[in-house]
């Protein structure tokens, strides 16, 4: 046996020592006791030397309370002092041993790890949904440990290098990433600032390395960062760790900076989203373009479900949301797509139905309802399972409106009134009023379906939509009163009172644009085209249906047809010369929406349409 002594003893004669010279006068400060405890205290011990403070407290304790000599009490009281003070110091030098602790263990997994799982190791731990999240000096910190183990050009070496330049990278972008918002407040999403313009490019700029620096130019021009990826055969470990850096420090820094903007909360949270949502989806795209490079597509899977369950626990993730204006021009067409493979490798969570909430109302965007019900039953499932019942409520709202796209109504029906009693039930007052909207959308639609023409039963169901919408007013919550006016206006348009829609459904619009739900926005535009095509409107008609086809277009959605099919016939009745000047007495206001390019293409997707046919 060997005749060392143990950290218990080690760690009494050490608290002995504290007490001792606490006694003596010898302890100036407590920040004195806090440096003797960092320095003491070996990593890893931490749970032995709090164990035999706590037996040391108890003992001295028990000795206050019995010692009958005045002298020895007064002596145990003061040593009791100075013990209470060391656990004082304790706590606070914990956080600290924590973290070196967990510093420790990372160098110890990294460097043992065989070169094909290191990588991985890595970005296990640097992600940022771990209980202690590295700042930039810890992380440096923590290279500076590994670089103790690194051989010259070994993969360790090329890690250590690659988080080095891209930590140099970032600070080099940093106060551009701050002066550029500053400058372009009124265009601060990723959308609609193409070229060197665009703050890719601009970000590029200050990136000197040839494989980070090209992929920012490639997102600048809007090209397939598939492609891209799939082009690089010879890229080093140190160059894609490089990028990765750079990319999740830009990332958390415009979320950092979006979450803290008090002028506007609702538009900080809805580019704080689109960030999310843009920077997923880049990672989606990178790792599906390095399918020949097995261990930097695993990789990008890696980051993407970190940035996936980091987004889901934020109090702004969309459950009644998907697709935002300021999401990533072309990148948004499909891209949602790119996210379905790699959630198959998370377990059944909160974060992952939440997730799946938002793929499942993105796919019913894009005009896929058979996926969409799979993505929100899934999502139904594990959030009860997960006991999140906001979550649950939610799905069943979604399933409700998905239902009423394939004009299941009376399945619709059943889903919204469950989602009304448990919203009323657990108090969720924004589910409570989705749910009342979809019971008045669905009866609505069933009416019509059943051609019921008695007014009561429109009064009955309308009054439905009129509570929902008080409601969502009353919460300021714009995605609920966006679908909701939107609602009122397909109901009322349904009914034949086509002026009392185009009002609702203009509202609708507008509350949409607030919310940056490009969806919900092509669907009024497209509704208000039928409502003022019925009023013979046949300018305000072809103005709303162009702007709202662009728009259903630019995200995919199949729903641009119908859309397209309404402006032909309007075209046909009116003629061609008639249509395209109503057209361009439009284009001032269309162009304040969808730029000169939007405009421009409007031609081009009637074209397309008329091929298709």
């Amino acid at each position: 046996m060997s005749d060392s002594p143990s950290w218990r003893d080690k760690y009494l004669a050490l608290i002995a020592e504290i007490v001792e010279m606490t006694l003596k006068g010898k302890i100036s400060s407590t920040e004195q006791i806090y440096q003797m405890l960092l320095q003491n205290v070996s990593l890893g011990t931490g749970e032995i030397f709090e164990l035999t403070l706590s037996d040391r407290l108890t003992e001295t304790q028990t000795e206050v309370a019995q010692q009958q000599d005045e002298l020895k009490q007064a002596k145990a009281g003061r040593t009791l002092r100075a013990l209470k003070t060391i656990q004082t110091q304790w706590e606070r030098a914990q956080s600290q041993n924590k973290i070196a602790e967990f510093i420790f263990n990372a160098v110890k997994e990294i460097t043992t790890a065989t070169p094909e799982q290191r990588l991985g190791v890595f970005l296990r731990f640097t992600d940022p949904n771990q209980e202690y999240t590295l700042t930039q000096p810890q992380l440096q910190q923590l290279i500076k440990s590994l670089q103790q183990y690194a051989q010259p050009e070994s993969d360790l070496a090329e890690i250590c290098a690659g988080v080095t330049q891209g930590i140099a990278t970032w600070q080099r972008l940093q106060d551009n990433l701050v002066s550029w918002m500053y400058e372009r407040q009124n265009n601060i999403g990723f959308g609609g600032i193409p070229g060197e313009n665009s703050p890719w490019a601009i970000w590029a700029k200050q990136i000197h390395s040839p494989f980070p620096h090209n992929l920012f130019q490639t997102l600048a021009r809007e090209a397939s960062i598939i492609d891209f990826a799939t082009q690089q055969n010879q890229l080093s470990l140190r160059e894609w760790l490089e990028t990765a850096m750079i990319l999740q420090s830009l990332q958390r820094g415009l979320v950092n900076w979006f979450d803290k903007q008090a002028y506007n909360i609702s538009a900080g949270s809805k580019l704080s989203i689109s960030t999310y949502l843009t920077f997923a989806v880049i990672w989606s795209y990178l790792g599906t373009g390095f399918h020949h490079l097995t261990t930097y597509r695993e990789a990008c899977l890696q980051i993407l479900l970190q940035i996936l369950r980091n987004f889901a626990q934020r109090p702004y993730f969309p459950l009644y949301g998907g697709i935002f204006a300021s999401f990533s021009g072309s990148y948004l067409r499909d891209a949602l797509n790119y996210l379905d493979e790699p959630l198959k490798r998370v377990d059944k969570t909160q974060e992952k139905a939440r997730i799946l909430t938002l793929l499942g109302y993105s796919q019913r965007a894009l005009g896929n309802s058979d996926r969409a019900l799979e993505f929100h039953q899934q999502a139904l499932e594990i959030a009860r399972s997960a006991d999140d019942r906001v979550c649950e409520i939610a799905n069943l709202n979604h399933l409700s409106r998905t239902y009423v796209t394939q004009e299941l109504y009376p399945e619709a029906i059943d889903y919204s009134q469950r989602a009304l009693i448990l919203s009323r039930q657990v108090g969720d007052k924004t589910g409570e009023a989705n749910a009342l909207i979809n019971l008045g959308y669905s009866e609505v639609m069933q009416a019509q379906q059943q051609q019921t023409t008695e007014p009561e039963t429109y009064t009955t169901v309308i009054n439905y939509l009129e509570q929902g919408l008080r409601l969502s007013e009353q919460l300021g919550d714009p995605q609920s009163q966006a679908l909701c006016l939107s609602s009122l206006g397909i109901a009322y348009l349904v009914t034949g009172d086509f002026t009392t829609a185009i009002k609702h459904l203009e509202a609708g619009f507008n509350t949409a644009q607030v919310s940056g739900d490009l969806y919900l926005q092509g669907r009024n535009l497209t509704y208000l085209c039928q409502a003022n095509y019925n009023l013979q409107n046949y300018e305000r008609a072809i103005y709303t249906g162009s702007l709202g086809m662009y728009l259903l277009a630019q995200i995919s959605s199949q729903e641009w047809r119908n859309t397209a099919s309404m402006l032909l016939i309007l075209r046909g009745q009116i003629g061609s010369e008639q249509f395209n000047q109503h057209l361009q007495q439009s284009r001032s206001r269309m162009i304040a929406i969808i730029g000169i390019d939007g405009y421009d293409y409007i031609p081009k997707l009637l074209v397309q349409f008329q091929e298709e046919m």
